[in-house]
């Protein structure tokens, strides 16, 4: 082979790996509610599980025990990690349980006064 058709056949595999990329990301509308109410999440797949990773613009509520929730496409709830951890730090990237059939909102819940914190939806469920 000649070096004009290895550097062909890199870029076409470069490209195809980004479009593979691009198609499995789906990015949500940006959370809304009264103590979450900044960025979005964005979901990717990963080895074949979903995972679902908060922008870089999300504050995290200022709350006693925000958790992870995600809503399927016939409205049944998914209570899932907490979002805070120990040192102030958060749980910022989770993979969503296999039992998870999709997910048309995410919800950051607070399950000590047990209320929907703020939530962002995806436009077609994921």
């Amino acid at each position: 082979m000649n070096y004009k058709t290895i550097l062909a056949s890199l870029t076409a595999l470069v490209i195809a790996a980004a479009s593979s990329f691009a198609q499995d990301s789906h990015k949500s509308g940006p959370f809304q509610g009264a103590k979450a109410n900044t960025g979005y999440v964005t979901h990717t797949t990963e080895s074949g599980n979903s995972v679902l990773t908060l922008s870089d613009d999300f504050k995290a509520p200022n709350t006693p025990d925000p958790h992870w929730q995600v809503v399927d496409s016939k409205g049944n709830t998914y209570l899932l990690q907490k979002l805070s951890i120990k040192g102030d730090k958060m749980n910022r990237k989770i993979t969503v349980p296999q039992y998870v059939p999709d997910i048309a909102k995410v919800q950051i819940w607070c399950a000590f006064a047990e209320t929907n914190l703020g939530e962002a939806a995806f436009e077609h469920p994921v």
